[in-house]
């Protein structure tokens, strides 16, 4: 079905969000049959601009989120067979490299974190190996001659998570999918079930189901029920991106990713010759400004791991918002209004996460049932949750 200018008003799924999540459960329903649209200012945007696209689901594993583990393990499964479908079904390319990760110590103390993480990963199933300073050194020649160890997973990838969102607004359109370029102003409810949203102009949208998917956003759309707003909030990060001069060899072949002085660092190297290097966790509401202090550490932390790095030209500085949750989990499916269905709160993994999101959204709207995998994410496994005051930048 070819995207019409002036879609109709009326339909089967309404997506509140064009940030990759939000696009992906479009693309998914319009597979599936669904006659979609998705309401968004500008799809394509929201966190993924900033995000560096680790596909880390064994280097990013935490203490107590063993659940969590196994959903972002199933979806990062899926990123093989999922790059290719959406790559074929658009011609574009989305920067998917299967190239690695190397997770590595800079002192005692971060070697014993990372020999403590190490023994975590086998515990839990997964596949790391552990690796000496000098065999870190000979994957990636360029660390700094400090580095007293390291992991190396073979299994964490890579995604440039702006090709990606690029690739699923195209794929969204070639399936038919309907966009209204504005806000979403507020959800609209009759009796007991929610019908569609009233955009910021005025326009009104019904579907026999909603799905807000804003990212950190989701817990500002007005007139849904207080107790069932999403408990999301803004996190933000800042992030920095460096460019390679043109015929000069990469300095990393692989993600590497390190804590100095307590900070987490990554740096994600491009095939585009691009290397990004994140990122600040801050909690400051809806605050977006690229601060001096925060470039600073980033670049300081990353000369300490990598010493050339101070010699790249720098191309852009950015800060975003994650949607966190209390659990740092995504709340997906059903609530307790009929008709609104949710799919937000990703935090750090929305880019891992999107196929098996995508998959989980189209399966509940098409069946009504939620797959087992998702049924610890459900929406009310979370109380009442009050909206944040502040308002966005």
């Amino acid at each position: 079905m070819a995207p019409t200018s002036e879609p109709p008003r009326t339909g089967d799924v309404l997506v509140v969000g064009g940030g990759i999540i939000g696009l992906v459960t479009a693309w998914r329903a319009a597979q599936r049959g669904l006659a979609t649209a998705v309401v968004d200012p500008a799809p394509g945007g929201g966190a993924a601009r900033v995000a560096a696209g680790m596909l880390a689901a064994v280097t990013e594993l935490h203490y107590g989120e063993q659940t969590l583990l196994a959903l972002n393990l199933a979806s990062a499964r899926r990123y093989p067979s999922f790059a290719a479908e959406l790559s074929d079904a658009t011609g574009l390319d989305l920067g998917y490299r299967p190239c690695g990760t190397l997770a590595v110590a800079l002192d005692a103390d971060d070697r014993a974190h990372l020999r403590e993480l190490h023994a975590f990963q086998r515990r839990s199933g997964l596949e790391s190996e552990w690796l000496s300073g000098r065999e870190c050194r000979r994957l990636e020649p360029m660390l700094a001659p400090g580095v007293r160890g390291g992991l190396r997973v073979d299994g964490d990838h890579q995604i440039d998570p702006r090709l990606l969102a690029a690739a699923l607004l195209v794929a969204c359109e070639r399936a038919g999918v309907a966009f209204h370029r504005t806000t979403a102003g507020r959800l609209t409810v009759a009796g007991d079930r929610a019908t569609g949203v009233v955009t910021a102009d005025g326009t009104t949208l019904e579907a026999d189901r909603t799905v807000l998917a804003a990212g950190s956003l989701s817990s500002r759309l007005a007139g849904v029920p207080g107790g069932l707003l999403p408990p999301v909030r803004p996190v933000k990060g800042q992030v920095v991106r460096l460019t390679m001069p043109s015929g000069q060899p990469p300095l990393l072949h692989r993600t590497v990713r390190a804590v100095v002085r307590g900070n987490p660092l990554y740096l994600v190297p491009r095939e585009s010759g691009e290397l990004v290097v994140g990122a600040t966790s801050e909690e400051l509401g809806w605050d977006t400004t690229v601060t001096a202090g925060g470039v600073y550490e980033l670049l300081r932390d990353a000369h300490e791991l990598v010493p050339g790095i101070t010699e790249l030209p720098l191309a852009e500085t950015l800060a975003g918002l994650r949607p966190g949750s209390p659990d740092n989990a995504p709340l997906l499916g059903p609530t307790a209004l009929d008709g609104l269905l949710l799919a937000t709160g990703h935090f750090r993994n929305g880019v891992l996460l999107t196929p098996v999101t995508g998959d989980v959204m189209a399966h509940v709207l098409t069946t009504g049932e939620l797959p087992e995998e998702a049924r610890p994410f459900t929406p009310g496994r979370f109380g009442a949750a009050p909206a944040p005051t502040e308002q966005p930048a």
